[in-house]
């Protein structure tokens, strides 16, 4: 959430900013701080009547243990009529917050200034390429052909177990997706995240805390009986684990990775751009999450992102970076990278990673603050990428992999696979 003193003190500059997201209701803004003024006249008010109360709760005393009953009986009186008064404040401050809150949720975050502005990803921004584009041989096969063909992945079986985007991994297939997760945890690890296993279930404060909720609902499997929801990425329960925590400016920065299933129930439009793993209900991903002090969040930016392309570089694959324009930027965010791959026997970009920092957006949120060195308390920036998602990456891996002769597996995998060709 936007923290209400910036919103007090540079509204102008943040409604310009939502404007690059096209973002319309911009009177929220102005229903906010009226809200927010009401809530601080309020407090005020309450404050005062609560002073009053104990110094005549101390003068009543007195005047008891001095014998002057008749006074205290009068003071008594208007005792209670504070009493009644501040219960009406707070129960109002109370319901103010709580207007005031449900609104925050409806607000995104405001873009940096580095985002273009746009209305889809037509209008997103391509930084730079990496990377050489195959020369398949003719008749090459799509993934999902490829997959048939070498008994790699079932669809049919996993519609058949639970139904479309539920995919069932075998043989080399199931080997290679293992040895993609361990490879990405190995480079994370390596670069100074710690591994971690989390849940793969939250509750409905950890879905508020990363901004899934109240604003993405729909997307998420939810258990009603428990009134869980399945994770749509590790993101969710690793920044969680840091929710309600005042940490040292000394104890940053954070970094953690975690492997986990991901769980969306979006599933989009049908046809042969979505066919085979190019979109999935659950699919496997590597996450990386950092916490940083607000200084230093743009650079540990750009180190994810130069982490990111040196693992695509050793997977010989060809990739472009994306800065997303104002209109595709995901709601939380303040500033989002694009990872995608080319797809050579589909001939299209496919994404793969986002690599984005919510600066103090999700913080807010989350109430997770830092102590400065002077003793100030400021939100955590906090940071996250996929590092990377599996899908799309096997996708890619076994289309431009392809030979008439089978499947070149690169060499950074081989030590993992323990084989370098399906065939």
């Amino acid at each position: 959430m936007i923290p209400l003193k910036h919103l007090r003190e540079n509204k102008t500059e943040i409604i310009e900013g939502l404007q690059k997201r096209n973002f319309k209701q911009t009177g929220l803004l102005d229903t906010l701080l009226s809200l927010d003024e009401k809530r601080r006249k309020t407090q005020t008010e309450l404050d005062q009547q609560l002073a009053e109360a104990n110094q005549l709760a101390k003068k009543i005393g007195q005047l008891f243990k001095s014998g002057k009953a008749e006074e205290a009986q009068e003071l008594k009186a208007r005792s209670g009529e504070l009493k009644t008064s501040s219960k009406t404040l707070q129960e109002s401050l109370q319901a103010t917050a709580q207007e005031m809150l449900e609104i925050r949720y409806q607000i995104p975050n405001v873009p940096q200034a580095s985002v273009p502005a746009g209305t889809s990803e037509e209008d997103n921004e391509e930084l730079e390429r990496g990377g050489k584009l195959p020369n398949l041989h003719e008749g090459a096969l799509p993934h999902w052909e490829l997959a048939k063909k070498y008994d790699l992945i079932d669809f049919d079986l996993g519609s058949k177990i639970t139904g479309a985007g539920f995919p069932v991994y075998k043989g080399k297939g199931a080997r290679l997706q293992r040895a993609l997760i361990n490879y990405f945890l190995d480079k994370n690890t390596a670069a100074g995240y710690q591994e971690t296993q989390v849940p793969h279930l939250v509750n409905e404060a950890s879905g508020i805390g990363t901004g899934q909720l109240p604003d993405k609902e729909g997307q998420m499997y939810h258990v009603t009986g428990d009134n869980l929801y399945l994770i749509p990425t590790a993101e969710v329960p690793l920044t969680n684990m840091y929710r309600d925590l005042l940490l040292d400016e000394k104890d940053l920065p954070i970094a953690v990775t975690g492997y986990t299933p991901c769980f969306r129930r979006e599933a989009g439009s049908y046809g042969a751009h979505v066919r085979g793993l190019n979109r999935l209900h659950q699919f496997d991903k590597v996450e990386i999450v950092r916490l940083e002090t607000q200084e230093r969040s743009n650079e540990a930016l750009e180190e994810m992102m130069q982490h990111v392309k040196q693992i695509l570089a050793e997977l010989e694959l060809p990739y472009r970076v994306l800065r997303l324009c104002g209109g595709d930027l995901g709601f939380t965010s303040a500033l989002t990278y694009d990872f995608e791959l080319f797809s050579a026997a589909q001939e299209k970009w496919l994404e793969i990673s986002s690599v984005s920092t919510f600066e103090s957006y999700q913080a807010e949120r989350l109430q997770l603050r830092y102590r400065t060195k002077e003793g100030q308390k400021q939100n955590v920036h906090t940071l996250n990428g996929s590092s990377l998602a599996l899908p799309r990456v096997l996708a890619t891996l076994l289309e431009n992999g392809q030979t008439e002769e089978g499947i070149i597996i690169p060499k950074v995998l081989v030590p993992y696979t323990g084989f370098d060709k399906i065939d």
